[in-house]
């Protein structure tokens, strides 16, 4: 079996996640077959060593359109390439071989399944129907998405697989006393601090965030552990959000709210450890991968109770209304002040982000590769 996946977003924060554990898993599970990597040799080189069955299949970045679609096309047929498996949603119109797209949420499409859209949007919209709905079979990463997936796009149940995310192996080595205080340092934080860390799109709800810690900030200035609280947000091209910077005007929290863009992995797992916790308020997750990672280093999560995130953190998070900003900043203040619910918040972290496994993952993606290639 020829398989070629493309690792053109290898170096985005939720699809270049999924990426590199797909192919590092697969290389460790599966030495027989032959595996082509549709990208450029920085995209290769982010995937570090593989075993001699992985390829790369050179294909230099372009506009997608036909053009795009019929170049590929060609260098998957060259390559004799039986599948291809594209782990975000894109789905070439031309391809000479069945095709796999791994999905892993639908937020874009969510305000399109109304009345009020653009033009454009609704034509993307039909574009990304007509794409879905030729690809052979559709990985997503929750139920929830599998049922956004159906609803918005009317796939058939069966063409659509969930398998879940895990965590990524890079931000599960733990870092020594002396390194997270030389970290923190660095970056000049102190304790104690709450922490985002993830994509900054709307979706995300950071205005609501910043409101809800200068709530927080406000009742808890006196407090003996936490009068000094601040608030830290880890986040790519937050220069691009000016909104941010007007929420935290608005909430005079100038001094206590820091926007430190992205951090490389080890940096990330230390802000994890070290926060005394961890808030999500997203307004839709296909999955929720950072408040599972914030588990996995014993950190208490406070997140929203909507869309895939209590499907994957189970009992083992404080849930709030993410539209309400004083639920918001009641689920804080709960999980600061109690240290019984702290307590039992981490326990049941660790027991949470057993149930994910990208080994047992990729054994299942294996398998349908199997079954379209036969």
């Amino acid at each position: 079996m020829k398989v070629a996946i493309d690792i053109r977003r290898v170096h985005d924060f939720g699809a270049g996640t999924y990426t590199r554990n797909l192919v590092s898993t697969l290389a460790a599970l599966d030495p027989v077959n032959a595996y082509s990597l549709v990208g450029t040799s920085s995209d290769f080189a982010e995937l570090g060593a593989l075993s001699q069955n992985f390829s790369l299949l050179e294909f230099d970045p372009s506009p997608d359109g036909l053009r795009h679609d019929a170049r590929l096309a060609l260098c998957l047929r060259r390559a004799h390439v039986q599948l291809l498996h594209t782990p975000y949603l894109a789905a070439p119109w031309i391809l000479p071989c069945r095709h796999i797209v791994t999905v892993h949420d639908a937020v874009d499409f969510l305000d399109l399944a109304g009345e009020e859209h653009t033009l454009a949007g609704s034509l993307q919209f039909q574009r990304t129907r007509l794409r879905l709905h030729r690809a052979y079979r559709i990985l997503t990463v929750s139920q929830a998405t599998r049922r956004d997936l159906q609803r918005l796009f009317g796939l058939p149940s069966a063409k659509i697989e969930v398998v879940y995310n895990a965590l990524d192996a890079r931000l599960m080595q733990p870092a020594t006393a002396e390194e997270a205080e030389r970290t923190l340092s660095r970056y000049s934080v102190q304790s104690p601090y709450l922490l985002y860390a993830g994509n900054v799109k709307p979706h995300k709800n950071l205005p609501r965030l910043i409101e809800a810690f200068a709530l927080v900030k406000d009742e808890l200035r006196n407090h003996p552990r936490y009068s000094g609280l601040c608030l830290i947000l880890i986040g790519d091209e937050l220069s691009k959000h000016p909104q941010l910077r007007r929420a935290v005007i608005q909430s005079r929290t100038q001094h206590d709210v820091r926007f430190l863009g992205f951090v490389p992995p080890q940096v990330l797992s230390v802000f994890y450890t070290r926060a005394a916790a961890f808030v999500f308020p997203s307004l839709y997750e296909g999955f929720g991968l950072p408040p599972l990672e914030a588990m996995a280093l014993g950190t208490p999560v406070v997140t929203s109770n909507v869309s895939a995130l209590p499907e994957v953190l189970g009992d083992a998070a404080q849930f709030v209304n993410p539209e309400n900003v004083f639920d918001i900043s009641r689920g804080i203040r709960q999980v600061l002040l109690d240290d019984a619910l702290r307590a039992r918040l981490v326990e049941r972290g660790h027991q949470q982000v057993r149930r994910f496994s990208w080994e047992d993952s990729v054994r299942r993606v294996l398998q349908i590769y199997q079954e379209a290639a036969a």
